[in-house]
């Protein structure tokens, strides 16, 4: 896993200086190695300069390094991930007559894309965000991974006079750093993404100007940086056409999919928080493995949110090396900037991964295996349970008018979640009466659901200009991308694409890579694969989701061999005890950012709205999580950290 960067322009000083800037601002992604390349300029001097920065994990020689050059066909690319079937592909290659020095696998990938073209990208099985730029017709290929692990960022440059016209990255505050966008803007449909989720929504990124690339798409650009293609070379399935798969024929899908992230030259571990899947995980490694795996798991000084105690006595009947890292609060808060500093866009989550990340290559570790993806993939989440349920009730009493089932939601809600202290639960109790509204409508009703506050909050919330446009939540661009990847779905499966590519591929990847980097380590995900995820994709519903939250077939296939009660206890989630934490050590410093009307204002929140929350929240009031606060303040302090304003 590394960090990439380049830009189409003219091949002249002021240019080269800026992609040295970005490559120097992932140096964290990168620490082993760095290497820039530019091709030839045309009559007028333009061309393309690719960075790279190396985080060595497959072939750890000098024949690894990129920008890599094919010796044969003379095309070169840059790398950010890791193709885990590069063997099978070496064997294709083999058995057409090609020969690849390296033993790594990018060269595998770079001599495929060589002989095939874009075609080629279909066949890459892995993590990866790439740009290949062709000699021969002096075109960039920039693409990422089907589900999205690996991030990529492009800007363009609104000046068409200007001496370049696209750059790109691996990170957008590397993009901020190249110096190139003169006056970096914060999106309003970031801030309304972040006031009503948490976290931004691709396409777009917290910043106007700069575009997050689709997962499993191609963008093609000539070399003056003009687009002259895009398409999708991923497609995710549909169950109606999928041939069923027997739970023998998918157990050796995951086994491989395990034994395949399991490839490195360099030491690995296994981040065990003691659920289900991040146990699943270990247990198949373990059994692929001669020798014991190195598991680690994040423990707190707070017994309520302490996993350390289980993943302990799930790591000794696997038979791992088990290493147990207490997080105290004295701890959170002496690395809490850095921590922040390492998220790359505004999200109330991914510190727990920062943490662990460190934790884990403070020990020695270049490679962690995590076990993410399995609730999306079999159901673990309360949304499979609440919205096909809601969904359907909604179908059932279609005939009753929409205004007397808003009513009775109304009085409902009122019921269940009234405030004791002045200020609106923000539970989905209290959104009763707006999912009513969106009924049959299964994005609305996930968005809502997910909803950190009720669409008045919100509109208290932000300057009444974001509101305006502020939909359910999304960026039209991703609804019209979720509605036609989900049409004609049954509703269970519906649910699983959204959280898939919305709650996993927008939120928990996103941030992972961000956080993980920062500690030079590189985290693989086996649950996230898009083999495997065509495998699930022929699971008869009942068999891959009943019961809901059970996550039972993931359970019967990955924790073979271990007492079925090391589990049979409620899901708690791997998270950090932030309640506590904001209403004590973190008081102060949330305190005298929330009520600095100055930078509420300049992120497009309305101070006095914030302030109310903020009391709300201090005093008590219910109904009101502690994710609500955080995210405010994150995007905040974000904001003005990297000078991104509206």
């Amino acid at each position: 896993m590394c960090g990439i960067a380049g830009i189409v322009g003219r091949l002249d000083p002021d240019v080269r200086e800026a992609l040295r800037r970005m490559n120097d601002a992932q140096s964290h992604r990168g620490p082993d190695a760095q290497g820039t390349w530019e091709s030839t300029a045309d009559s007028e001097g333009w061309g393309v300069m690719l960075a790279h920065r190396r985080l060595a994990i497959l072939d750890l020689s000098a024949a690894g390094a990129q920008p890599m050059v094919d010796p044969v066909h003379g095309h070169v690319v840059v790398l950010n991930g890791e193709i885990y079937n590069y063997v099978d592909l070496r064997r294709d290659l083999m058995q057409r007559g090609e020969t690849v020095a390296s033993s790594g696998d990018t060269a595998v990938m770079l001599r495929s894309l060589s002989v095939d073209g874009r075609t080629a990208l279909g066949r890459l099985r892995g993590m990866f965000a790439l740009a290949f730029w062709n000699t021969h017709s002096r075109e960039l290929t920039l693409a990422r991974d089907p589900l999205g692990i690996k991030p990529l960022y492009m800007m363009r440059n609104p000046d068409p006079g200007g001496a370049w016209s696209v750059a790109f990255a691996s990170e957008l505050r590397a993009l901020l750093a190249s110096g190139l966008l003169r006056d970096a803007r914060l999106d309003p449909q970031a801030v309304a993404g972040m006031v009503w989720s948490g976290f931004t929504v691709g396409p777009g990124t917290a910043v106007l100007g700069i575009e997050s690339l689709w997962p499993g798409e191609a963008c093609v650009l000539d070399g003056r940086g003009r687009e002259t293609a895009r398409h999708r070379f991923w497609q995710a399935p549909s169950s109606v056409t999928q041939d069923p798969v027997d739970e023998e024929e998918l157990g050796a899908c995951l086994e491989e999919c395990v034994r395949l992230h399991l490839a490195s030259d360099v030491p690995l571990g296994i981040f065990l928080s003691g659920g289900v899947d991040s146990s699943a995980v270990a247990n198949l490694a373990q059994r692929s493995s001669s020798v014991p795996v190195h598991t680690f798991t994040l423990a707190f000084e707070e017994q309520e949110r302490n996993e350390g105690p289980f993943a302990r006595r799930i790591a000794q009947a696997i038979g791992t090396r088990h290493t147990e890292v207490v997080l105290s609060e004295r701890h959170f808060i002496d690395r809490l900037d850095d921590a922040l500093d390492s998220l790359d866009q505004p999200s109330f989550d991914g510190l727990n991964s920062y943490f662990m990340s460190h934790a884990v290559r403070g020990a020695g570790f270049k490679v962690a295996l995590v076990g993410s993806g399995g609730d999306e993939l079999f159901g673990g989440y309360t949304s499979f349970r609440d919205l096909p349920r809601m969904w359907r009730w909604s179908r059932r009493v279609r005939p009753i008018p929409r205004a007397l089932q808003r009513g009775v939601a109304s009085m409902v809600s009122a019921a269940l979640s009234r405030s004791q202290r002045g200020y609106p639960a923000q539970t989905r109790w209290a959104k009763l009466p707006d999912m009513v509204s969106h009924g049959e409508d299964l994005l609305a009703l996930y968005q809502l659901a997910y909803a950190l506050f009720l669409p008045k909050t919100q509109k208290e919330l932000l300057h009444e200009g974001i509101f305006a446009h502020h939909g359910i939540g999304l960026p039209p661009a991703m609804i019209d991308r979720l509605r036609g990847e989900t049409l004609g779905l049954p509703p269970m499966q519906t649910v699983s694409m959204l959280e898939q590519r919305l709650f996993l591929g927008e939120r928990l990847l996103r941030d992972t890579d961000a956080t993980s980097m920062s500690a030079s380590i590189e985290i693989r995900l086996p649950l996230v694969d898009q083999v495997l995820f065509h495998q699930v994709a022929r699971l008869p519903s009942s068999v891959r989701y009943e019961p809901v939250r059970t996550k039972a077939v993931l359970r019967r296939i990955g924790l073979r061999g271990l007492d079925p009660s090391l589990f049979d206890r409620p899901k708690s989630g791997f998270e950090l005890p932030f309640d506590r934490w904001l209403r004590q050590a973190l008081g102060g410093r949330i305190d005298e950012t929330l009520r600095n009307a100055r930078q509420v204002e300049a992120v497009g929140l309305n101070p006095r709205a914030v302030v109310r929350l903020w009391e709300a929240f201090q005093a008590g009031s219910p109904g009101l999580y502690w994710s609500r606060v955080w995210a405010l303040y994150v995007l905040i302090r974000w904001s003005h950290r990297h000078r991104v304003l509206l």
